[in-house]
């Protein structure tokens, strides 16, 4: 747990380490997820991590999954929409959430655990909106980004109208950016679209792919292509 001082509550962490890494020396990268806890994604995805590492198709990595206490409130920016401040009590506080990440976190984890500088995000739906939105808005804290099904039509699709700008004062250090998009209509029209805006772009800086998951729903969508998201960018980090 840790008490923060920036969001004024206690939160949990769930770490998983893989096989060997109490008698190793090494230091590994650290992929951190949003919906995180025990109840949420964290096993599914943890048990993945394991196979992948097992048969050799990713390299090891640690896994620091944030449980939730208020997820829309953490998980989303500001909007100006009213029908999205309808989704919960309090909602637009990613700045915050974020800064607890990048402040109070990450040195939490690396006085802990031994580890690189390379670091990673992995989310889905409200949290694959996070990693998109920290990804352009403050591309410089993570290494690399995974998004499935992000919900990027908040606040008036902001986040794509916002993209060429963002994309303007990317940092001339290396990116990897993968992202996938369901059939759901509120999904899939706005994935694309970001896809679009980063190929007409076509920052050197950064490696990227788009994948068309037409045929899964918002609900499948995650666990259908958590293995080839993961093995595509640990395979594909730019260094």
């Amino acid at each position: 747990t840790i008490s923060s001082k920036i969001l004024g509550e206690v939160r949990t962490m769930n770490v998983w380490t893989p096989p060997g890494y109490a008698n190793a020396a090494d230091s590994l990268p650290v992929l951190y997820m949003p919906d995180g806890g025990l109840e949420e994604d964290f096993p599914h995805i943890a048990n993945t991590l394991a196979g992948l590492v097992k048969d050799k198709k990713i390299q090891p990595v640690i896994l620091v999954g944030i449980e939730n206490t208020q997820r829309r409130r953490d998980l989303t920016g500001p909007t100006t929409v009213a029908t999205d401040k309808e989704i919960a009590p309090v909602v637009g506080g990613s700045e915050n959430f974020r800064s607890f990440i990048n402040d109070e976190l990450f040195a939490d984890v690396n006085k802990r655990y031994r580890t690189k500088q390379q670091k990673g995000i992995i989310g889905e739906s409200l949290a694959g909106l996070f990693v998109t939105e920290t990804f352009l808005q403050h591309p410089g804290m993570f290494d690399f980004y995974i998004a499935f099904d992000p919900s990027i039509w908040w606040n008036d699709k902001y986040l794509l109208k916002k993209a060429s700008e963002y994309l303007d004062s990317f940092p001339s250090v290396h990116k990897t950016f993968w992202f996938a998009g369901s059939g759901a209509e509120d999904i899939s029209q706005n994935v694309a679209d970001l896809s679009k805006i980063l190929q007409a772009r076509n920052n050197n800086n950064l490696h990227w792919k788009y994948s068309n998951e037409s045929k899964e729903t918002h609900q499948t969508i995650f666990r259908a292509t958590k293995e080839k998201a993961i093995i595509w960018t640990m395979n594909n980090l730019m260094k």
